[in-house]
Parts: structure tokens; sequence; C-alpha cells
């Protein structure tokens, strides 16, 4: 399984980090040791001050693909779900004021929360740019989006990824994060919704 995830694909998230708009789709991958397993918390890794939530609508292919056309993207996947992308904030800067790539920043064990269920897109109302999510930080909403708000939509971002690298059965592609990242501290309990539907709970320690 590749976790793929794509940056900058909400305009105001670009903005509140003080980034360019994207012209075409960033992304970067996770290892599947980044996965946060089951319900587990996740543990400040010692080497960072700075750890940011990221909260993403997942989409989870469903068939193999390469060079695939936008207009049949769409049957890739049928299945939504919701994560987290934990990015060490202050490592990442570090990384791209040296011109350095910053993997380690967001590709570390446990930065990486994936919905154990994925619900049907057709239970969703069958649009994929049509989903409301949310992020719950201590019983307060600090991140809400609507996929409809994407730079590049899903089948976009699907096409783009596969000109460079083969889709697989069950990789699965978190697709952006909207404004409203911020730090997490031990304590904080973590909870996200696709619309009132609660996806995961994750506790930092």
């Amino acid at each position: 399984m590749k976790i793929i995830c794509i940056g900058r694909n909400y305009a105001d998230h670009a903005k509140e980090l003080k980034n360019d708009l994207p012209t075409e789709p960033l992304f970067f991958l996770k290892p599947d040791s980044a996965v946060l397993p089951g319900n587990n918390p996740l543990y400040i890794p010692e080497w960072t001050n700075d750890l940011h939530h990221e909260v993403e609508v997942i989409v989870k292919i469903n068939r193999l693909g390469k060079y695939i056309d936008e207009a049949h993207a769409h049957k890739y996947y049928d299945h939504i779900g919701l994560g987290l992308d934990f990015t060490a904030r202050d490592i990442q800067q570090e990384c791209k004021a040296k011109g350095l790539p910053w993997e380690k920043a967001k590709a570390f064990d446990g930065s990486a929360v994936i919905t154990k269920k994925f619900i049907p897109l057709a239970e969703l109302g069958g649009d994929v740019q049509q989903i409301d999510f949310h992020l719950e930080k201590n019983g307060e909403t600090v991140q809400r989006g609507t996929t409809s708000d994407m730079i590049f939509n899903v089948n976009k971002l699907i096409s783009y990824v596969s000109q460079y690298m083969t889709l697989k059965i069950g990789d699965c592609l978190f697709t952006g994060t909207p404004a409203g990242v911020g730090q997490v501290k031990i304590g904080d309990e973590l909870k996200g919704f696709i619309g009132e539907r609660q996806m995961f709970r994750t506790l930092i320690k």
C-alpha cells in the first residue's frame, strides 16, 4: 500500500502557510510504516517542538492503473475515508529553507491516521467533490472543509499521479487539508468527521 499525499490543494491553507498556489498538483509519499496502528495514541517524537494536525479526505484506489485519463479516473475509487497527515512543521521549515527534501517531517512512524472503515461514495451522495468534513481538537472545531474547494479535484489528482507511478488496489490518496492546521500537544484529543459521522479518534501523548 502506498500513501500518496497532496500538498497545498486548498487555497486558504496555502495562504496560511504563506505558500504560493500550485499550478499543478504537488504530491509526496508516506511509507506504510507511517500508519498509526489501530486506536493507538500518537507519541510526539522527541525531535520536534511543533507537530501539526492536518485533516484530509482519503480516496482508496480500487483498481490497478497507469496513465489514467481524467475522464475515466472515477472508475478507480468508490470508497472514501478520513485521516490525519501529521507534520513536524519546524523540521519541514528547516528542510525547505535549505532546499532539502522534507520526508522526515512528514513520513515518520505514526504520522498517518487512516480510518478503519471507508464509506461507500454512494452513501455520501455519489459526488466526491461535495463532501463536508471537519476536525475537532478537545471538543472544538479547528478545521472545516468541503471537497468542492479543492484546487485540483480528485479525478485530476488520480490522473496526474498515475503519470508518474502505477496506482495499485488499496493505495490511499490523501487529497489535501483545509485551513486551520495547528500544533498538537500532549493530552490533546483529535476527532475527525465526515458530515456528522465520526471517523476517527486519536489521542496525543
